[in-house]
Protein backbone atom coordinates (compact mmCIF):
# COMPACT_ATOMS: atom_id res chain seq x y z
CA UNK A 1 0.00 0.00 0.00
CA UNK A 2 1.14 3.42 -0.75
CA UNK A 3 -0.54 6.51 0.48
CA UNK A 4 0.04 10.16 0.47
CA UNK A 5 -1.46 12.29 3.50
CA UNK A 6 -1.27 15.47 5.10
CA UNK A 7 -1.15 16.14 8.74
CA UNK A 8 -1.55 20.28 10.01
CA UNK A 9 -2.63 22.22 13.06
CA UNK A 10 -5.46 24.26 12.00
CA UNK A 11 -5.15 26.18 15.72
CA UNK A 12 -2.73 26.09 17.97
CA UNK A 13 -2.73 26.66 21.93
CA UNK A 14 0.47 28.05 22.11
CA UNK A 15 0.37 31.34 20.09
CA UNK A 16 4.38 30.84 20.06
CA UNK A 17 4.46 27.38 18.16
CA UNK A 18 4.47 27.38 14.38
CA UNK A 19 2.45 25.08 12.31
CA UNK A 20 6.06 23.59 10.90
CA UNK A 21 7.11 22.80 14.53
CA UNK A 22 3.94 20.12 14.91
CA UNK A 23 4.38 19.35 11.15
CA UNK A 24 8.48 18.53 12.22
CA UNK A 25 7.03 16.40 14.46
CA UNK A 26 4.77 13.90 12.49
CA UNK A 27 7.53 14.03 10.29
CA UNK A 28 9.58 12.72 12.77
CA UNK A 29 6.94 10.40 13.55
CA UNK A 30 7.07 8.88 9.67
CA UNK A 31 10.95 8.63 9.59
CA UNK A 32 11.47 7.03 13.01
CA UNK A 33 9.16 4.48 11.62
CA UNK A 34 11.55 2.49 9.20
CA UNK A 35 8.75 2.30 6.17
CA UNK A 36 9.75 3.97 3.09
CA UNK A 37 8.76 7.43 2.56
CA UNK A 38 9.05 10.76 1.16
CA UNK A 39 8.17 14.03 1.96
CA UNK A 40 7.30 17.24 -0.27
CA UNK A 41 6.02 20.59 0.05
CA UNK A 42 2.45 19.40 0.57
CA UNK A 43 2.20 15.32 1.32
CA UNK A 44 4.39 12.64 2.76
CA UNK A 45 4.36 9.41 1.38
CA UNK A 46 4.54 5.88 2.95
CA UNK A 47 4.64 2.51 1.12
CA UNK A 48 4.12 -0.63 3.38
CA UNK A 49 1.50 -3.11 5.22
CA UNK A 50 -2.23 -1.36 5.67
CA UNK A 51 -2.06 -1.88 9.72
CA UNK A 52 1.56 -0.40 9.76
CA UNK A 53 0.71 2.62 7.58
CA UNK A 54 -2.27 3.65 9.31
CA UNK A 55 -0.30 3.27 12.43
CA UNK A 56 2.20 5.66 11.49
CA UNK A 57 -0.71 7.87 10.11
CA UNK A 58 -1.99 8.03 13.85
CA UNK A 59 0.94 8.27 15.47
CA UNK A 60 1.80 11.32 13.07
CA UNK A 61 -1.97 12.95 13.79
CA UNK A 62 -1.28 12.40 17.23
CA UNK A 63 2.01 14.08 17.20
CA UNK A 64 0.36 17.33 15.93
CA UNK A 65 -2.66 17.01 17.81
CA UNK A 66 -0.43 17.57 21.08
CA UNK A 67 -0.07 21.21 20.10
CA UNK A 68 -3.15 22.00 18.58
CA UNK A 69 -6.97 20.94 19.57
CA UNK A 70 -7.90 21.05 15.85
CA UNK A 71 -6.64 18.91 13.11
CA UNK A 72 -6.61 18.36 9.59
CA UNK A 73 -5.77 14.58 7.93
CA UNK A 74 -5.68 14.71 4.35
CA UNK A 75 -5.33 10.78 3.09
CA UNK A 76 -5.04 9.62 -0.55
CA UNK A 77 -4.16 5.45 -1.01
CA UNK A 78 -2.84 3.57 -3.86
CA UNK A 79 -3.83 -0.06 -2.47
CA UNK A 80 -2.38 -2.47 -4.60
CA UNK A 81 -1.53 -6.31 -2.78
CA UNK A 82 1.40 -7.97 -4.10
CA UNK A 83 3.37 -4.96 -5.11
CA UNK A 84 6.31 -3.41 -3.48
CA UNK A 85 8.73 -0.28 -4.36
CA UNK A 86 5.63 1.38 -5.75
CA UNK A 87 6.99 4.68 -3.51
CA UNK A 88 10.09 5.00 -6.34
CA UNK A 89 9.03 2.71 -9.24
CA UNK A 90 5.86 4.98 -10.25
CA UNK A 91 8.00 7.73 -10.62
CA UNK A 92 11.14 5.87 -12.56
CA UNK A 93 8.59 4.30 -15.06
CA UNK A 94 7.73 8.19 -15.77
CA UNK A 95 10.78 9.22 -15.71
CA UNK A 96 11.91 5.97 -18.52
CA UNK A 97 9.20 6.99 -20.81
CA UNK A 98 10.48 11.20 -20.57
CA UNK A 99 13.61 10.07 -21.75
CA UNK A 100 12.64 7.55 -24.60
CA UNK A 101 14.58 4.59 -22.60
CA UNK A 102 11.32 2.69 -22.30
Amino acid sequence: MLIAFSVAPTVTDNPNAEMADAVTEAIRVVRESGLPNETNAMFTLIEGEWDEVFDVVKRATEAVSRVSPRTSLVIKADIRPGYTNTLTRKVEAVEERLSGDQ
